[in-house]
């Protein structure tokens, strides 16, 4: 069974870059050929032009800004593919969108998530594969297979070649006490996480912060940053208690509006993301992007051969 790569507009250089990685004398042209245009009223038609009939066919495309955009661009794409007779289609997702709403947190409010889930599975893919959803449980809203990686595989190695002593890994809230404390396990550092609340979409006061960071070179990690404000809180928190170096470090650096200017006037030694969205053309100095295209790659190629995936991370998963 042929193996074929596709990409929508998101991120046409992580597809490309994924499917470098995987060619070979046997796995050659691995990259698929597709048109997105568009009608004079916005309407997205696309056409792909590579024969995939009875092949396993993967298609890269975060839902990142504009969402909705990509989104319609993927229903679209799975469904251009299971009519021209794909074996098999698996949605790679590496940024996940609408993930924020993932519960109803009060009443007359959707489960955003949930019904996200439920179109991409309508549309006719056979399984998922995505990095770091926002919320765990996610991968339960989908009634097919999703294959959930984690991008703290590249994150740590990055950090462990810094050379850092006194480490100390904190979580910007209370929901990202799970990530932070796989970090720091990793690490071999200590654990803080911060007390906060949100007084509004981007509007955050930071409160306390539960651990000790006093003389300590701190990580601050999160799994997206979008406007900053959370981030910013928790660096100018960590400053006042004392911290002596701050690292950031994040899965997807979506950076909305002001967010850039906002980090790069903070006192942060360094803010490091991964390209699971398309990068700027340009950052601040102390801005630095990591590739998860390998380990794409890699499980592509598992899911591909049917081989685990969770195979990935055996030796970097959190024992509870």
């Amino acid at each position: 069974m042929k193996l074929k790569i596709f990409s929508g507009s998101a991120h046409p250089d992580l597809a490309e870059n994924i499917a470098r990685r995987i060619e070979s004398p046997l796995l050659e042209d691995v990259l698929g050929e597709a048109t997105c245009m568009r009608f004079p009223d916005g309407e997205i038609s696309i056409k792909v032009q590579t024969d995939v009939r009875g092949s396993d066919v993967f298609i890269v495309q975060p839902t990142c800004p504009p969402v909705n955009d990509h989104l319609m661009e993927l229903f679209i794409l799975i469904d251009c593919l299971r009519r021209a007779s794909a074996h098999r289609i698996t949605a790679v997702i590496p940024y996940f969108g609408y993930a924020r709403q993932d519960r109803k947190t009060e009443g007359r409010v959707p489960i955003s998530a949930k019904l996200i889930a439920n179109l991409i599975t309508k549309a006719g893919v056979d399984r998922i594969l995505t990095l770091d959803l926002h919320a765990g449980q996610i991968q339960g809203f989908f009634d097919i297979p999703v294959d959930h990686l984690y991008a703290r595989k590249v994150l740590v190695k990055y950090f462990r070649s810094l050379g850092l002593e006194d480490i100390v890994v904190v979580s910007p809230d209370v929901g990202g006490i799970r990530m932070a404390r796989a970090y720091a396990s990793r690490l071999k550092a200590e654990f803080a996480t911060v007390d906060k609340r949100r007084s509004g979409g981007s509007k955050v006061e930071a409160f306390n912060v539960i651990g000790n960071v006093e003389g300590k070179n701190v990580i601050l990690i999160d799994d997206m940053i979008a406007t900053g404000g959370s981030v910013a809180a928790a660096v100018e928190l960590m400053k006042e208690k004392g911290a002596k170096k701050i690292y950031l470090g994040a899965t997807h650096g979506i950076f909305c509006g002001n967010a850039l200017e906002r980090l790069s006037a903070l006192p942060i030694e360094e803010v490091v993301v991964t390209n699971s969205v398309p990068p700027r053309d340009s950052y601040p100095p102390n801005f630095r992007v990591l590739s998860v295209a390998p380990l794409f790659a890699d499980a592509i190629l598992r899911i591909h051969k049917n081989r685990s995936v969770s195979a990935l991370f055996h030796d970097d998963v959190e024992q509870e």
